[in-house]
């Protein structure tokens, strides 16, 4: 008879890990058509990409739970079990994130006023960059497990996760400069429109906050 863990796992549990932080990052992806759908006040396109992120997460929410039920209790491996839910949990709120964003512009069919358009794109991007960056940091997991956490692998990892830092400082300093830009505007859109565009704002820098978080629980695995 098969042993279930071993059919999910193989050897360990890294490379479930490595697909479920795949999948969030996809999520990410699809936000991006989404946001150009509603700049576009195209809102059966936002609809569609809407639901192509609902489906993403809920497919990333399937296989955390599958990793989370097959997980054995002692882990033959040299991270701890604590450490790797809590990796799984960062990367969950990563889909999580996209799609709330999703949910509420299309729910109030928010419009982001045609200014900030550019400057938007560019700070979506800018969180697109760190949850890509964050992915790369993850699919390095089996070859930071080989080399037993030491040596140049991790001197590379190590490399990963300062440029992660660095994308969500530039992340940060762009959500100021979109911020500044919102308050001019004030006046010009009604207040209820201007309390869920800062929400949305904040919560398109929270991809970056949170591929920056997922750094450092990779972080406390190595040194772990």
């Amino acid at each position: 008879m098969s042993n279930p863990i071993s059919a999910l796992f193989g050897r360990s549990p890294i490379r479930p890990v490595q697909e479920h932080m795949a999948k969030a990052h996809q999520c990410v992806v699809l936000l991006g058509e989404f946001l150009e759908a509603s700049y576009q006040s195209n809102w059966e396109a936002a609809n569609e990409q809407q639901q192509a992120i609902s489906r993403c997460e809920k497919e990333a929410d399937k296989l955390k739970y599958e990793i989370r039920i097959n997980l054995p209790k002692n882990l033959l491996l040299p991270v701890g079990r604590t450490d790797l839910l809590n990796l799984l949990n960062a990367q969950d709120k990563l889909a999580n994130r996209t799609k709330d964003i999703a949910g509420l512009m299309l729910g109030r069919k928010m419009l982001v006023p045609a200014s900030l358009h550019e400057a938007m794109r560019t700070y979506y991007q800018q969180s697109l960059n760190a949850s890509e960056q964050a992915l790369k940091t993850i699919n390095e997991l089996d070859e930071l497990l080989e080399t037993g956490f030491s040596g140049k692998e991790v001197e590379f990892v190590g490399k990963l996760l300062a440029e992660l830092d660095e994308m969500e400082s530039q992340n940060d300093a762009t959500q100021v400069g979109i911020r500044a830009e919102l308050l001019k505007l004030e006046s010009e859109i009604p207040p209820v429109d201007v309390m869920f565009l800062y929400k949305i704002i904040e919560q398109v820098g929270d991809i970056a906050d949170t591929a920056q978080r997922i750094g450092n629980r990779l972080s406390v695995l190595i040194a772990s």
